[in-house]
């Protein structure tokens, strides 16, 4: 395991929960948005468009909140951090 020193540790640490604070803020947002649009939409028409944006947005949530919190389904768990001890192992860039 890497040594990392303290303020580095501390900078990791605050872009951590920098990256949790903005999905809470969409997820909250998400959630006052897409019941307004439902609403909306059952005032204004018989078609169902509120489910597009609700899809739309509720699936780009999914990914913020997938890789927020450590589960990246294309590159795998850890893989930044694995790329950035390798480069930074080697003498030149």
């Amino acid at each position: 395991m890497e040594d990392f020193s303290h303020a580095d540790r501390y900078l990791r640490a605050k872009k951590r929960v920098e990256d949790i604070r903005g999905f809470y803020g969409n997820l909250i947002t998400y959630l006052i948005v897409i019941p307004f649009l439902i609403w909306l939409n059952w005032r204004t028409t018989s078609f169902p468009w509120a489910l597009f944006p609700a899809i739309g947005w509720g699936f780009g949530l999914l990914m913020h909140g997938l890789k927020v919190f450590g589960y990246d389904l294309v590159l795998g768990r850890g893989w930044e951090d694995r790329k950035i001890r390798e480069y930074m192992s080697r003498e030149e860039f």
